[in-house]
């Protein structure tokens, strides 16, 4: 082997040892059971199984960490995808939504779901039970517009309408 390559190769193994120190925050914070999306909708068991499978590791306070997500540089993508998707909707927190909010999330995961952006491909390389069949897409949607049926409608907003 080349001096050069050997010293290239020598640099990749300790800048991958010293990047193991550099971990991000792995959090689930606190959960209040009464506060989650499972208790303030009223959610058949069979959606709950589907929710629990395909989308709470990244949209929930009670995400899995697996060995995986502790070895950089992928812990970094990890914990990022994990933030992301719980600023966009997290279940552990749904009862802070209002009614309005509600029904844009619910929409927005029909939407999500039936497009197939989620669950992302990159969570089902490593996670294949997630993936949706096209039934449970449509279970997941058919239940999204029952609930939001149920929230009533969303009044308008006001923002931008001028007083005549």
């Amino acid at each position: 082997m080349k001096p050069v390559a050997k010293w290239l190769g020598w640099a990749v193994v300790a800048a991958l040892v010293v990047i193991q120190f550099v971990q991000p925050a792995r959090t689930n914070p606190p959960v209040a059971p009464e506060s989650a999306i499972f208790k303030q909708t009223q959610m058949p068991e069979d959606v709950a199984a589907l929710l629990r499978r395909s989308c709470a590791d990244c949209h929930s306070h009670e995400t899995r960490w697996p060995w995986y997500s502790r070895v950089a540089p992928v812990s970094w993508v990890v914990v990022d995808d994990v933030n992301h998707a719980r600023k966009h909707v997290n279940f552990s927190t749904w009862q802070s939504l209002t009614s309005k909010d509600a029904g844009k999330t619910l929409h927005e995961m029909c939407e999500e779901v039936s497009g197939g952006k989620m669950p992302l491909k990159s969570y089902l390389w490593m996670h294949r039970e997630a993936a949706l069949s096209e039934a449970e897409r449509q279970r997941l949607c058919t239940w999204t517009q029952q609930e939001e049926t149920r929230l009533g409608p969303v009044p308008a907003s006001t923002e931008g309408k001028k007083e005549h």
